[in-house]
């Protein structure tokens, strides 16, 4: 029998539409070589087009289904995205503690929104509990301001950077933090991967005219995909944005929304010379 694929279990929302959530983390994981262990925190509501609701799961729930495989699987490493909830933040970064030496991907999808009154608890919670475990956390420049509890609509001259917000989460125990350009302007994303050191690697890639649906979630996906084979941070880094770069430059759009990723692009004739 064939040794086993590299296991990543992944933590996120049911998504109908395929495009962000679980669907997201499994296509990436699977199309990148890995086998994905899936745990719904909640269930959201939506098409292409936008999000009408979401329901958090119970925490005891989360909690059953992430022991039950890891009592029978060994993983090579998490991804976490929507949570729901500040329980089930709990008891999600209750389940990682047991596993210190496992790497761990956050993308915190804090669009996503959450019960009324509960998101800023959410937040704080994610900044308190998660990100000291956290190796890798891939966001942008609104989340890393809000995660770091900053106002990222202050213009003035005291308002701290997205840097040193990043900085102010390194401090916590994160050990690496992708800060990513995709909801910025410009010809260009410029993504920044930062460490205790300061930057460790730029990469530059072309703005692509459409707009994406888990363009964030696919990119974590390839990140903790890439930490699962054996790569080192700033190669896994590379390897992701390669393969979200493919993924979108090769989006279809299914429905009247938001384009989806290709997480399959290399299946259907697509390369990476592909223009």
């Amino acid at each position: 029998m064939p040794d086993a694929p590299p296991v990543v279990l992944c933590l996120s929302a049911g998504d109908a539409t395929g495009g962000g959530g679980l669907p997201s983390d499994i296509l990436t994981l699977a199309s990148m070589g890995c086998h994905p262990l899936a745990i719904q925190t909640a269930v959201v509501v939506r098409d292409t087009r936008g999000i009408e609701e979401t329901l958090a799961l119970e925490p005891d729930m989360v909690a059953a289904q992430a022991r039950a495989v890891l009592e029978d699987i060994p993983v090579h490493a998490f991804k976490l995205g929507y949570c729901g909830s500040v329980e089930n933040v709990a008891v999600i970064a209750e389940i990682l503690s047991d596993y210190p030496e496992v790497p761990l991907v956050l993308e915190p999808a804090l669009y996503a929104g959450v019960e009324e009154g509960s998101e800023e608890d959410v937040v704080a919670a994610l900044t308190e509990l998660i990100l000291p475990q956290t190796s890798l956390l891939v966001a942008g420049r609104h989340e890393v301001m809000r995660l770091a509890g900053i106002d990222a609509d202050d213009d003035s001259e005291e308002a701290l950077s997205a840097e040193e917000a990043v900085a102010r989460l390194l401090a916590l125990g994160t050990e690496y933090v992708l800060l990513t350009g995709g909801s910025e302007q410009g010809p260009q994303v410029i993504n920044v991967l930062l460490g205790e050191g300061g930057v460790v690697r730029t990469d530059a890639w072309e703005r692509l005219p459409a707009r994406y649906l888990g363009a964030g979630a696919t990119l974590a996906a390839a990140a903790v995909a890439a930490l699962a084979h054996g790569m080192t941070m700033p190669e896994a880094v590379r390897e992701a944005q390669e393969f979200a770069q493919q993924a979108l430059r090769h989006a279809y759009r299914p429905g009247m929304g938001l384009a989806l990723p290709d997480r399959f692009f290399w299946a259907r004739g697509h390369g990476a010379d592909d223009e």
